[in-house]
């Protein structure tokens, strides 16, 4: 974390669900919810019977978040695939990131996954098992319409925002600037919004979501997109080697039949297979 941390290392405030809340996700059904049984297809054992638990930490749109009453997004979509191939439904935990992140979650048996936008790092890969990269994640620098700026060059002595503990942010730094620190993604937009900043530099994929907003593209636009190489990955805890298969055929078969691609212009927008698709880096 401390090398890379990755945007997903949010400050626990910017949470509005009560951490360890547990939220049913996915419209899945399951046959055997009742039957006690701690086996899913292909052996795949389960914390909880008829069940696959995923540990995230909200909001986090458009990965995850609570939309009429229920946990959607990205990321939910992609799980509930895996649910499906196993036999049983999705079940959503709201957790603090660290809990996770450390595979606390996973070793102490809270979970039989954890699905954050989480990026891969070597850190991470210490203390948990991560599936293969499911999404690549650039970073956009948006601007004000109004403030002149026409690319991240143009940053120098300008009001700068970014998300707090996020790659955006270091990029940032590591750049020479010095960026206000926000929260949440909702705190980095508000900032925009009123005039705190004139730019912001944080996840393309949360950019897109914001831009769907009418009135965010009229005052709002992208001038430049930053290649960090990040890449998002599912965790498991170290060893399961069962889900974790089962969870990279899932997202294989999705890339192979369309689904992925749906569900990305579902949730993300405008498909571009180079920028969108790690099966094709």
């Amino acid at each position: 974390m401390n090398t890379h941390p990755g945007h997903r290392a949010r400050i626990l405030a910017a949470t509005t669900a009560t951490a360890g809340l547990l939220l049913v996700a996915g419209c899945t059904s399951t046959d055997d919810g009742g039957s006690g049984k701690k086996t899913a297809a292909g052996g795949v054992e389960l914390v909880k019977a008829g069940k696959l638990t995923t540990c995230t930490h909200l909001p986090y749109p458009p990965f995850q978040s609570e939309i009429d009453g229920k946990v959607q997004g990205f990321d939910v979509s992609l799980i509930d695939l895996v649910a499906k191939d196993l036999g049983v439904r999705q079940d959503i935990v709201d957790q603090p990131f660290e809990n996770f992140k450390t595979g606390g979650s996973l070793n102490a048996g809270q979970c039989d996954l954890a699905a954050a936008g989480m990026t891969i790092t070597e850190e991470r890969k210490k203390n948990v098992d991560f599936s293969d990269p499911y999404f690549n994640a650039t970073q956009a620098v948006l601007v004000d319409k109004k403030s002149g700026i026409g690319s991240f060059a143009d940053l120098k002595g300008k009001k700068l925002g970014a998300q707090a503990q996020t790659t955006g942010e270091d990029y940032a730094k590591s750049k020479g600037l010095d960026p206000v620190s926000f929260e949440s993604s909702d705190a980095v937009l508000n900032g925009l919004r009123t005039g705190q900043v004139q730019a912001v530099v944080i996840d393309y994929p949360v950019v897109q979501g914001w831009l769907k907003d009418k009135a965010n593209a009229d005052a709002f636009k992208v001038v430049d997109n930053i290649e960090t190489g990040e890449q998002y990955g599912f965790t498991v805890k170290k060893g399961n080697t069962k889900l974790l298969a089962a969870i990279n055929k899932a997202i294989k078969d999705a890339e192979t039949d369309g689904t992925y691609k749906k569900l990305y212009e579902q949730w993300i927008g405008p498909y571009d297979e180079s920028a969108a698709s790690p099966a094709a880096s």
